[in-house]
């Protein structure tokens, strides 16, 4: 008997554990966790981790815990898509996070799209991304907002040349493209454009290039890994040009491998890890405290998207669709984030967003006009 009343406790233990676990609410995030891509998708996960942390000891969606299912699509887009076909057919996943770059975040985007499954990316700031459907969100200002931004700042500061070097690929494209129709639109004159691989590791034929149009300013388009060589070789050749940047720039990890070339660079970001505000110091804290590092644009920006897409699940309760999902997510008004208050347009979809001018100085990022 006594054996037969551990087995019937043992059953019933087990079954309170699945109906516990089933009770547990479950967003997809797809993300680059290996891959040339892959120290994004860390970052991400990262700040997803304290979110989902914090929301959870909070109370959850009434009082039911939300978990994250994780998927590497290896910032490719028939991987991304492999991924957006098993969330869409898992019955338990309301909603997704994700992709990284823009190409696999709009690859998905078309499964989603046609399934009707609400998708928030963190960083897929393409202008067309939210053309896919009705269903894509993203917390990140786009290029067509960066661009002119970065272009005017130029302008006003007396640049009236410059060349543009970027990525090739579609966010380089569009992060070239949307600052040079601004700038020329301004007056200026855009004296050369030069576009890479990625991965790629030696410029001095691109500066060499660049250099003979000798332009008052040279503006980046790409992130940090090739930026910190690039500033490098652009000190080894002397080129004679202020050096702008978009977003992508504002790591921490840009100073540590450009070390002194980074010096002087502008760049303009949502996220300013130094800001005196409470909610971003509390990130930034936590952050280095569980991780050894600290968080740069891209954590900070998953760390809201985490938080927009929680927030959109507490306000429809346990038992919401997909599609009251969707409609509570394009319902955002003044999410307080820590890349600043968060506002879906009503028409768009895009956020609406405030860009802060940065510079590089003694090593640290600081206040620019």
């Amino acid at each position: 008997m006594t054996l037969l009343r551990s087995l019937f406790a043992a059953a019933a233990l087990a079954a309170a554990s699945v109906s516990a676990f089933a009770q547990d609410l479950f967003v997809g995030y797809q993300l680059p966790l290996t891959g040339t891509q892959s120290q994004y998708g860390e970052v991400f996960r990262n700040a997803a981790t304290l979110q989902l942390e914090k929301f959870n000891a909070a109370g959850g969606v009434g009082g039911r815990k939300v978990q994250i299912v994780y998927e590497d699509s290896k910032s490719d887009p028939k991987e991304a898509v492999n991924i957006a076909r098993k969330f869409v057919d898992d019955k338990r996943i309301i909603a997704v996070l994700g992709d990284f770059a823009s190409g696999p975040s709009m690859a998905a985007g078309e499964v989603y799209g046609k399934a009707g499954m609400p998708q928030l990316s963190q960083t897929a700031s393409h202008p067309d991304f939210l053309k896919v459907s009705n269903w894509q969100f993203r917390n990140i200002t786009t290029q067509a907002q960066e661009g002119p931004f970065n272009a005017k700042w130029l302008r006003d500061s007396g640049v009236k040349t410059v060349a543009v070097i970027g990525l090739q690929n579609d966010w380089g494209l569009s992060a070239t493209g949307e600052f040079t129709k601004a700038f020329e639109a301004l007056g200026g004159k855009v004296t050369s454009t030069e576009l890479f691989n990625p991965g790629a590791r030696d410029f001095k034929a691109i500066l060499t290039k660049v250099s003979q149009g000798k332009p008052e300013a040279i503006y980046f388009a790409m992130f940090y890994e090739e930026g910190a060589l690039i500033l490098q070789q652009v000190r080894q050749l002397n080129v004679n040009a202020r050096l702008y940047s978009a977003s992508p720039f504002y790591a921490p990890k840009l100073i540590e491998l450009a070390g002194p070339a980074a010096e002087g660079v502008l760049l303009s970001t949502t996220f300013v890890a130094e800001s005196p505000s409470p909610a971003v110091k509390a990130f930034v804290d936590e952050y280095k405290r569980r991780f050894g590092s600290d968080p740069n644009q891209f954590a900070a920006q998953a760390f809201d998207a985490v938080g927009i897409m929680l927030d959109a699940l507490k306000r429809t309760g346990p038992g919401a669709t997909r599609a009251q999902i969707r409609d509570a997510l394009a319902a955002t008004a003044n999410y307080p984030g820590v890349t600043g208050s968060t506002t879906f347009d009503k028409a768009t979809r895009e956020p609406n967003k405030t860009l802060s001018k940065l510079q590089i100085k003694d090593g640290r990022f600081v206040s620019a006009q």
